[in-house]
């Protein structure tokens, strides 16, 4: 099996207010490619890889915290750039739905880690200041979903995380002087809206 997942999701803000966020302009958007195959070594049991790969951005031209009348913040010219390289290996499971041959189930689950670097920046001319960052990620995970084919050979896929353990580590380095790290670690075990993947799969 061959096939591949893309996404791409855009967002603008202007003058807009959330709470005590007032003025807000801003735009981001992300975009991801992850091409795979999979083998199936026995009937309905197939192991696979997949590489992927994701930019983020996001661009805050201003935003006002305003906390009461007398006390307000302001960020203003910041900027996120960052863009990720991963690896996954998985092993997936089949089931067909009730005798279908249009139907099926499967899981999958799946090792993947990831490397890249990023790059966050504020202010404007003279006063411009950034900070230059290193990433990797190690994620585990389960994720059911359903394959639907359009023909003999070709099936549209669709996925939801539901498990997972994600282990995120980050290097910051400023002006070749400061240096920071950061790191997170995450388990979940609940249907997550944001996992949902959609992509196209061919067999052969």
């Amino acid at each position: 099996m061959v096939g591949g997942t893309f996404s791409y999701a855009e967002s603008n803000a202007e003058d807009f207010k959330l709470l005590v966020l007032k003025n807000i302009e801003y735009k981001s958007y992300t975009f991801s490619l992850s091409p795979g195959f999979c083998y199936f070594f026995r009937d309905n049991v197939g192991a696979g890889a997949r590489f992927s790969y994701s930019r983020d951005y996001i661009d805050i031209g201003n935003i006002d915290i305003a906390l009461n009348d007398d006390l307000t913040f302001e960020i203003q010219n910041a900027s996120l750039v960052e863009h990720m390289f991963y690896g996954t290996g998985f092993i997936r499971t089949y089931m067909n739905i009730a005798g279908s041959k249009v139907f099926g189930l499967f899981n999958e689950a799946r090792l993947t880690f990831g490397a890249g670097q990023g790059k966050t920046f504020s202010g404007e001319g003279e006063t411009l200041d950034g900070v230059y960052q290193k990433v990797k990620r190690l994620q585990v995970g389960i994720s059911p979903g359903m394959a639907a084919f359009i023909t003999n050979n070709a099936a549209i896929e669709v996925s939801v995380g539901v498990m997972g353990f994600d282990s995120r580590w980050v290097n910051q380095d400023h002006n070749k002087v400061v240096e920071g790290s950061f790191r997170s670690t995450s388990a979940k075990f609940k249907i997550d809206l944001f996992s949902i993947n959609l992509g196209m799969s061919y067999y052969f």
